[in-house]
């Protein structure tokens, strides 16, 4: 059973699915959060609120960020070893393209690149927003740190606000191709409704990109 397991996960449609997999969460932790974020736009009481309420979880919360940080890991990992494999056998780069009817784009060919641009966005968001500036607040008469002033804070760096749209933008990317593409490693890519599954890859890439990116931009509006 363990020589099974051991080899599924060695194989090459293994990691796939196991990509496929802590992708698709990810992509849920993206919902979560954004829909969180939006509370910036109901004013420092109600995001702070919010914040304080997730940080209140404590070994919960710990145990969520863990489970994330393992699934980045494992994805990114997997990620990285097969794009490195596959360059090795392909030594030679090709005069020229040939059309080969697999239907790839500039999206599913910057996937590597968008995904080390959205590691180094995630290391510089945590640095900025998580350990950043520390202030206190008191909602409700409880004390509690004061989120919504370190975000504003820190969005009122233009220079932030244009690379965290970037790396938004980059996150857009990245989804729009990743979401379907785990869908087919999954073996879930049924000709009847995989357009679908297409489309939504697309509106929840837009979601995603437009809904952060607009917040930075309102973030930093409100800074200035």
């Amino acid at each position: 059973m363990t020589t099974a397991v051991a080899h599924y996960f060695g194989s090459s449609i293994g990691r796939k699915q196991l990509i496929a997999v802590t992708g698709l969460a990810l992509c849920g932790f993206l919902v979560s959060h954004l829909t969180g974020n939006f509370l910036l736009l109901m004013g420092a009481d109600a995001f702070n609120l919010y914040a304080h309420k997730l940080a209140s979880l404590g070994a919960l919360l710990y145990l969520a960020e863990l489970g994330l940080l393992v699934a980045l890991l494992i994805h990114l990992g997997l990620a990285l070893k097969i794009t490195l494999e596959n360059k090795a056998a392909r030594p030679v780069k090709y005069l020229g393209k040939k059309n080969t009817g697999r239907g790839t784009t500039i999206m599913s060919a910057s996937m590597p690149y968008t995904g080390l641009v959205l590691l180094a966005f995630i290391i510089t968001h945590l640095m900025g927003i998580k350990y950043g500036s520390y202030y206190t607040t008191i909602v409700d008469g409880v004390e509690m740190r004061d989120v919504y002033r370190t975000t504003i804070e820190h969005f009122s760096s233009i220079g932030y606000t244009v690379w965290y749209s970037f790396a938004m933008i980059c996150a857009a990317f990245h989804t729009a191709h990743g979401f379907s593409s785990a869908f087919q490693s999954l073996g879930l890519n049924h000709g009847r409704y995989f357009g679908k599954v297409k489309l939504l890859g697309i509106l929840y890439a837009i979601f995603i990109g437009a809904g952060f990116a607009s917040l930075a931009i309102w973030s930093h509006l409100k800074g200035v």
